[in-house]
């Protein structure tokens, strides 16, 4: 691997082991803050909607300056963010401004592989990338909860007198908050060890309007490439459906393991860690040119969360959801592999990531909404998780099939 491909990787796990920290110290500090139970969802959704909104105008930022550069200035907002929540901001707003700096990171910290690494190692750099993320998800929710707790201010006041000093930073959240803060600087500082290349695909115009007309076309040109396609649609449908099955393996936790939500929290972890076996394996055995063909196992992966419903043993429970994280990363991959490739070539790769961000996070805010809907309707975790395992697979069939359809065409006179 080039050099410059390990400081990415080193900017991207302190950078994302600070978000999922943050999320925790957010969520204790509303409930500190006595704030109505539907804040902590609505948490998500601040974070989350900066990515649809910001859609048309982070892929040009992303193409326009040195990659480095852009995750440095992404990085710098999640920390004026962490300021601004130290500072008194309501968290919910403080939260989005953090969610503005993740926008903005995406579309940079997944195109610049396409600019330092040949295409042949692209599948082996993602699994890197995803591999690390997910240690980070896991790891942060570690140090996140760990931090919130109240021994962990005692601990640091000990250590570090100076911060009795520090206005606003009296409770465990803001003490977290702070630490949280360090590793995004962390995180800036490596970003200018990345080196700087070419620019490509800058846009001409740089209006709001032009922006807004750039971003519908790379959307519809990325919809319409038979590989775009593919890889759009089976990595909208991952990252939707997983950040909805972080919710339904709590509630099942729950109905069919009978764990109290501490341990049930540790569950949604065992799946990152097959997350992380799924993209190592991906990364060593699938090449590019061969990406499609792990379709079958997004299949297999809405058939298993279908099983899920007949498991009533927390051990046996552990090795399912490995297994249905492995299943997930293994497919997943290898797609935003081809879809950086494919995005790269037909118009930069900021501008497919953010097409890719819009995408992705609009499925996580439609699946988490139908979850919704079929929780006020009464019905139970079981029925949701056989109704959400079934989407899964016949999804993934539709997708398989329209590619496979899409293969037997003849071409275009």
């Amino acid at each position: 691997m080039a050099r410059g491909f390990y400081p990415i990787l080193a900017a991207q796990f302190f950078s994302a082991l600070a978000d999922n920290a943050l999320l925790f110290a957010a969520i204790a500090l509303l409930t500190e803050q006595a704030a109505p139970a539907w804040h902590t969802p609505v948490l998500q959704q601040f974070f989350v909607f900066a990515y649809i909104v910001l859609a048309p105008f982070v892929g040009p930022f992303a193409d326009a300056l040195p990659k480095g550069r852009v995750m440095f200035v992404s990085n710098a907002v999640k920390i004026v963010g962490c300021v601004a929540m130290l500072g008194g901001l309501q968290p919910l707003f403080a939260y989005g401004i953090v969610g503005l700096g993740a926008a903005m990171y995406s579309p940079a910290k997944y195109g610049i592989l396409t600019e330092v690494l040949p295409p042949e190692k692209l599948v082996l750099a993602n699994g890197w990338m995803e591999g690390l993320t997910v240690a980070s998800i896991i790891l942060g929710a570690i140090v996140g909860g760990a931090m919130v707790g109240p021994q962990f201010p005692q601990w640091m006041f000990g250590r570090f007198p100076l911060l009795g000093a520090v206005p606003r930073l009296d409770t465990a959240p803001e003490v977290a908050i702070l630490v949280i803060l360090l590793l995004y600087l962390v995180a800036a500082l490596i970003n200018l060890y990345i080196p700087q290349v070419a620019r490509t695909h800058a846009v001409a115009k740089r209006d709001p309007l032009s922006l807004v007309a750039d971003f519908a076309r790379c959307f519809v040109r990325l919809w319409r490439d038979p590989l775009g396609q593919v890889s759009l649609a089976v990595t909208t449908l991952f990252w939707g459906a997983g950040a909805t099955l972080r919710l339904i393996v709590l509630a099942w936790a729950a109905a069919a393991l009978h764990l109290d939500l501490e341990r049930a929290t540790q569950l949604t972890a065992v799946v990152a860690v097959g997350i992380a076996i799924g993209s190592v394996v991906a990364a060593k055995t699938v090449a590019l040119d061969h990406a499609v063909r792990v379709l079958p196992v997004g299949i297999a992966m809405g058939g298993v969360v279908m099983a899920m419903t007949l498991v009533h043993d927390w051990r046996i429970a552990i090795g399912l959801l490995v297994l249905i994280g492995a299943l997930g990363g293994y497919f997943v991959v290898p797609m935003n592999a081809l879809l950086q490739h494919r995005g790269h070539g037909l118009m930069g790769a900021g501008h497919s990531i953010a097409v890719q961000n819009f995408n992705e996070n609009l499925s996580i805010l439609g699946m988490l909404g139908l979850y919704a809907l079929m929780l006020g309707a009464g019905l139970s975790v079981f029925t949701i998780t056989v109704a959400f395992g079934a989407f899964v697979m016949l999804s993934m069939v539709a997708i398989w099939r329209r590619h496979r359809h899409d293969q037997d065409a003849p071409p275009p006179l």
